[in-house]
Formats: structure tokens, sequence, C-alpha cells
């Protein structure tokens, strides 16, 4: 038979608790109305008080306790702050110093909690999803009370200028990273280039498939367009910052937008040709057809024709192939990096622009997967070994 379970409950039915247990459970009541995080946030922030003081112990020996052999005491505590819940709320800083008196001693506990590192990783996230500094307290989650005091009433670090003063420093080190960034460790086989128009400036940005499939941003720079002289610097710089220059790269370029919405049907048949020869023979004679029509998109067509069958002579696998013939994979990127700047009203230079690209790049790696055919990818790399002897190689990048 199944047993039936009663609940317990004291004989005396008008038990009166302690003073003390019913003021802590009507705050825990109250945080527990406020949310999860929020009764979790008074319970954090007094386990950190004790994570305080065992780490004080820990360096002075315990309280009230003479220790002749203690290389550091107590030095009573100061005013500071932690990160919680996107905010910078006040906290007691216990402090220590060597038994001498001469210096700081620090304490372990404190120096993680006082850290702004997540603080400005979620203004990035924020500003990214285009939520205006003004709004940034809008989503924070209710961080409840502490110690009887009002947590979201002393809070600090959430003002509009706040807020702002956090995303230009960490879009700052963002770009820096990028830029400085060594990329001696990296096999590419493929580079793609291309162009970002943010407010009147012209970012180009490369973008880099290593041998695995895996797609990295490799760097940026900024001019007035998308011309030669960018390009080479940008290339430039990501060599003198060791990107492997010595072995064949496949370079995809995106310089003939225009004739898009004019002959690509025409051009996607020819480029998909299994004959190298015959796809160069169609587009020549697309070429000629546009000469009086549309002399512009007939230049650019004949620009760089033979490079542009460079997909086809290597024998690339179609899977792969369609990765490559294309730019997608960095206009998708690209794509990332206008959509978070989308709400932008202001733009006051192009370091400005430089660092909001950045920013979008960054958040744009965290969604990438591996490029379609990577499992071709190292007969593309033996393909291109094949192409180009060594020697001419050197002589070329020379």
């Amino acid at each position: 038979m199944a047993k039936h379970t009663q609940p317990i409950v004291p004989a005396d039915r008008g038990l009166v608790l302690p003073e003390q247990v019913t003021i802590a459970l009507g705050e825990l009541a109250g945080a527990a109305r406020a949310g999860l995080l929020a009764l979790a946030a008074g319970t954090g922030l007094g386990v950190l008080g004790e994570l305080l003081a065992a780490d004080v112990d820990r360096l002075v020996g315990p309280k009230g306790r003479h220790n002749p052999d203690r290389t550091a005491v107590r030095h009573g505590s100061e005013p500071g702050q932690v990160t919680l819940g996107g905010r910078r709320v006040p906290v007691d800083r216990p402090r220590v110093r060597s038994a001498d008196g001469t210096r700081e001693v620090p304490v372990p506990t404190w120096a993680a909690f006082a850290s702004t590192e997540l603080l400005d990783q979620l203004a990035v996230e924020r500003m990214l999803a285009k939520l205006s500094t003004r709004r940034y307290q809008a989503g924070l989650e209710p961080v409840g009370t502490a110690v009887g005091t009002a947590v979201e009433q002393t809070a600090s670090g959430t003002s509009k200028s706040a807020v702002s003063r956090r995303f230009v420093a960490a879009t700052e080190h963002a770009l820096a990273e990028l830029l400085a960034a060594d990329l001696s460790g990296l096999d590419l086989v493929a580079l793609m280039v291309d162009g970002v128009h943010v407010a009147g400036h012209c970012c180009v940005v490369a973008l880099g498939i290593t041998l695995d499939g895996t797609k990295v941003p490799l760097g940026l720079a900024e001019g007035a367009t998308e011309n030669t002289t960018v390009v080479t610097d940008l290339l430039a710089g990501l060599r003198e910052r060791g990107l492997e220059v010595t072995r064949p790269v496949l370079v995809v370029l995106d310089g003939a937008k225009a004739l898009r919405s004019t002959v690509a049907k025409r051009m996607r048949r020819a480029y998909h040709h299994s004959d190298p020869l015959v796809a160069q023979a169609e587009l020549e004679a697309l070429a000629r057809e546009l000469d009086r029509s549309h002399p512009g998109a007939a230049g650019s067509l004949r620009e760089g024709l033979a490079e542009t069958l460079t997909i086809g002579r290597l024998g690339v696998p179609p899977t792969l192939a369609r990765t490559l013939r294309s730019t997608n994979s960095i206009e998708s990127m690209i794509s990332i990096c206008r959509d978070h700047a989308a709400n932008v009203k202001r733009w006051r230079d192009g370091q400005m622009a430089l660092r909001w690209v950045a920013a979008g790049m960054g958040q744009a790696a965290k969604q990438f997967r591996r490029v379609n055919g990577h499992l071709h990818l190292p007969a593309l790399r033996a393909a291109l070994d094949a192409t180009v002897t060594p020697n001419s190689y050197k002589e070329d990048a020379a």
C-alpha cells in the first residue's frame, strides 16, 4: 500500500520566532519577489564579505591572536565597489599592509570581484545590440537588497556618460588588439578583402580562411575609397604582423559589384563552366557586347578576367568553389558590422568608424562556423603549391 506522508508541524502552533529570524525571513521573501538574481545578489554579497574576511585571515592570521612572525597586518577598510548585475555597487574594501608598513598587500578576492572587465563587456554587448546609452538600465536585472542597504539606489556606473566611456575604452582596446594580433601562427589558404562604408568613411577589412576552414578577422584600414593604396597598406600590415607570405594564398576581392544586376546570369553560367578556357571565351564575348551599351561594366568585367577564373583552373570541388567564387563570407561579417552600428546618429571621425567596425568584427567572429567545403582545403593548398613555384613566388613577393 502507498504510504502517505503528512507535513510535520510544531505541536505549539503559537510558536514565536526570534526577532532576528523574522527580519531575515522577511528580507529573503522580499528579495525573492524581486527575482532570482535579486535573491542571489543579497546572498552573494554576504558570501563576498566572508571570502574577503577569510582572505585577510590567511594573509594576517586570525583576528585577536598575536603572531610575532606575521608579515602583514590589518589596516582597516575603505569604501570600494564591485561589479554586480551590470552595475558598480558599494562594498567596504578591507585593507592589509606589510608588517613594516611600507606597502599595501593585495587581497586576491577583492582583485577578482572589483574588476570592471565584465562591466565593459556588457556595455559593448548592449551597445552593439542597438541599446542606447540612455536605456542601458532598462534591461538590467534587479539586484535586491544586501544587509539592509538598497543596492539599486546606491549603485553607479549606469549613467549615459559612464556607459559611453566604457564603450569607447572597450572598443579602443578591441581595435588595438585586432591591429596588433600576432598572425605568425595562422596557416592561411585563402584571404578575402572587401570594404564597408560607414558615414562617409570606407573601412577595408580582411578575413582569412585557415587550412581547417576557420574564418579569422585579420585587420582593417580606413580610407576614402577601396583604392589600391589602402588595400596595399592593409596587406603590408598583415605581413608585418607575421602573416606567412612565402606560400601561395588564394586572394578573393570584390571589385565589380556594378556587374551583378546587369549580367549576373551569364557571368554565373560562365564561371560555373567546367572548362576554364571556355569560360574565359564566354566572358570576353560578353565584355565585347557590353562595350557600346555599358562601357564601364565592360571594363570592370575585363579587369583581372584571367584571375577571376583561378578557381576553375585550380580544380576546386563545387562545394568549396561556391564559397570562394564570391566574398559572401566576408560580406556576412560586414553585414553584422553595419547592423550593429545602424542606430548611431553622430559619427565623429574615422577613428570612431574603425572602433565600431572592429567591435562588430569581434562579435561576428563569435558566430563564425567553418566554411562550406572545408574538407577540400588541403587539396586547394596542394593545387596552389603546384601552380606557383617557390622561386617565382619569392621574386613576386619581393
